[in-house]
Parts: C-alpha cells; sequence; structure tokens
C-alpha cells in the first residue's frame, strides 16, 4: 500500500493502527520522517513494541536487522526497528524481508519494521528491493509538493498544539518564516506557550498527549494582530537561539538572550523547558545512550557532543535539584527570582557556573 504522508499522517494521529510488517518512508523532508516516528510510538508502546534504531552502515548491515528481528524478548510482545541509511538489501535480504511482511499480514508474527530513506524517483521505485514494502507492507511518500500540502500538515501541527489561526495570519505566517516548514513549526510551538499555557504539560510527552486530547472546542483563536505581537519578538531571540548558544558554550550570548527574554516577557515556562531539555538530554548522553534515539537531530549531534565534553556527572548531578528551584521560583512557592535561577542554570549548562557549592 503506498501513500502520500498526508493522506497517512491524520489517520496515525486519529485511530489504531496494526504496526506489524514493512514500513518504508522515502523524502527529503527530515521533519516528516520525525513527525511519522512521533505517530506510530504511542501505537508502539499501546502494543508493547521494544523499539530499536539500527543504521545501514553497508549492505551486511541489513543481516543485523533480520537477526534482531528474530530475537524475541522476554519483557516485549515485539520489536519495532527504525532503520536509518539508503543502503539496498541484496538479494537474499529482499527474500526474507518478503516472508517476513507475508508472515505480518497472516498474523505470523507482530515485529515492525521502519525503513527511512532519502526520496525515490520512479526507477527506484520499480526495483526489486521496493517491491516487498509496496506488494505487502506500507510505503509513505514523505514529500511535500505544492504550498497547500506545507499550509495542511501546520494546520494539523498548529490543532495538536491547541492554536486555530485565522487566514491572514497563516498568511502572515508562511511569509514570515519563508515558506519554511521547521521554522513555521517552530514558530507555532511557541506561540502555543505564549497563548495556550494551559494546553502546554511540562514534560517530554507534552506534544504527544496534545495529539490525542485537544481538539477545536479547547483551541485558541489567534488573528493576524496576536501572530505579529507574538512575531515582534521573535524576531529578535527565541528560545531555540537560547538553546543553541547554551551547547556552544557562549556563556555572553547566553547573558544576552536570557536578558532579551526577560525584557520582552518571554513565558518563563517556556524558557524553563528549553533548559530542562537540554539539561535531561545530556545527562542521557553522558550515561551513554544513543543521540539518535533520544530525538537529536543529526544537526546538532556536534553541538550536544560538544557540551558534554564540559561537563561532569558530579556536575550534571546538580541539574535536577537546581531545575526543581526554578519550577518554584515560576510558581511563586520560593522567593528567588525566577529569571535570576534560568539564568544561573543557562550558564550552568553553557559551562559557565555561577556559584560554587560545597
Amino acid at each position: 500500500m503506498q501513500d502520500t504522508f498526508i493522506q497517512a499522517y491524520p489517520k496515525l494521529l486519529q485511530s489504531s493502527v496494526v504496526v506489524a510488517g514493512l514500513w518504508l518512508a522515502h523524502g527529503d523532508e527530515p521533519l516528516l520522517s520525525q513527525w511519522l516516528i512521533d505517530a506510530l510510538r504511542p501505537h508502539w508502546r499501546a502494543q508493547n513494541y521494544a523499539v530499536k534504531r539500527i543504521e545501514l552502515i553497508s549492505v551486511k548491515s541489513w543481516q543485523e536487522v533480520l537477526s534482531e528481528l528474530g530475537s524475541q524478548s522476554l519483557f516485549d510482545d515485539a520489536s519495532a526497528l527504525i532503520v536509518t541509511g539508503n543502503h539496498k538489501p541484496d538479494k537474499g535480504v529482499i527474500e526474507a524481508l518478503e516472508r517476513f511482511a507475508q508472515e505480518a499480514q497472516t498474523g505470523g508474527h507482530t515485529h515492525s519494521v521502519l525503513w527511512l530513506t532519502p526520496k525515490q524517483d520512479k526507477r527506484s521505485q520499480s526495483s526489486k528491493w521496493f517491491a516487498p514494502f509496496a506488494q505487502y507492507g506500507h510505503v509513505i511518500d514523505c514529500n511535500l509538493y505544492n504550498e497547500q500540502q506545507r499550509q495542511q500538515l501546520l494546520q494539523i501541527q498548529a490543532q495538536q498544539f491547541g492554536l486555530r489561526l485565522s487566514q491572514e495570519a497563516w498568511q502572515l505566517l508562511m511569509s514570515h518564516t519563508e515558506h519554511h516548514l521547521l521554522s513555521a513549526y517552530q514558530t507555532l510551538w511557541r506561540l502555543s506557550y505564549l497563548f495556550a499555557p494551559q494546553l502546554v504539560s511540562q514534560n517530554e510527552n507534552a506534544i504527544e498527549t496534545s495529539r490525542t486530547s485537544h481538539s477545536s472546542d479547547t483551541s485558541v483563536a489567534l488573528d493576524i494582530n496576536d501572530l505579529q505581537a507574538a512575531l515582534v519578538s521573535d524576531a529578535q531571540f527565541s528560545v531555540f537561539d537560547l538553546s543553541d548558544a547554551m551547547l556552544m558554550g557562549n556563556s555572553a550570548q547566553v547573558a544576552k538572550i536570557m536578558f532579551q527574554l526577560k525584557a520582552t516577557d518571554e513565558p518563563t515556562t517556556l524558557v524553563l523547558w528549553a533548559i530542562s531539555k537540554d539539561m535531561r538530554q545530556i545527562i542521557q548522553l553522558m550515561d551513554g545512550q544513543d543521540p539518535q534515539a533520544l530525538g537529536i537531530w543529526r544537526s546538532k549531534q556536534a553541538l550536544y557532543q560538544q557540551a558534554c565534553r564540559r561537563q561532569s556527572k558530579v556536575r550534571t548531578a546538580e541539574w535536577p535539584a537546581l531545575l526543581y528551584r526554578c519550577d518554584q521560583a515560576i510558581k511563586g512557592l520560593i522567593r528567588q527570582p525566577a529569571w535570576e535561577l534560568l539564568l544561573q542554570a543557562a550558564l550552568e549548562l553553557a559551562g559557565k557556573r555561577l556559584f560554587i557549592t560545597r
């Protein structure tokens, strides 16, 4: 079965899906591949899947995929493998994948394979390696072919964030972000904290929760005036700029951005979210976890590794307590100013310690 992303994505968000078998997602828009994984995760979790990643560094890596599918965990019902890389399977692997897909259709097993590849042209789609996915599995074209598809996808994301933009606001958003999907998505994310903070949970499952709980009845309507006011401060600095500065260890830039965010009344909850997300991921990386499994974009992995080298486990062990104090200050439970603690935490992540604890 073959679908475009815009056809498949809403179905994955709204209904129960049988995820066993072969999945192939091809395209040159990385954000769509990430959205697809995020949409499949609740189904994997609900069906007790063990999710693993395998990168194809050569054709022989397909043997690792087949070996992983053959090993059954005592604690999980099945495995969901996210496979990346553009090495095509050889004849023997193609036959094994075809048997795998056919057995999944007949209920012989519940394993799942999601292969993420660059865009495949018509010639590639007529190749033998493509056949098992097209005939017995799910092929999703993760490419956008016109502006209408881009806005349609962003409208779905806006609904998940609890937002409803007027047509004029949409035109301004697309113009402001130069029709760039990731930039527009990040702007919607920021708008959700500005205008719908009650709909955003301060934990790593916030976006996933919103996908299932938000409806048009709870969304916040925004017109062009609301968007213009929000974009004024966004044109200077955002929490995404803060994240980059912290990871690069540029303490002067961190302080500059923090003062600007405070001056423009950036929500303290959003700033704390950005700091805590990066702190949590650095702790997980220093514990040996795979950056891809943590959802860190490949383009930012070097920044995170650089940040890890500036830290020690003794120092990162103190971060949860610091984040807790930030949260208490934001909620007014302690008298210390929230922005003071947030600056301390941001500089700590950048490698600049303001206070030495004994």
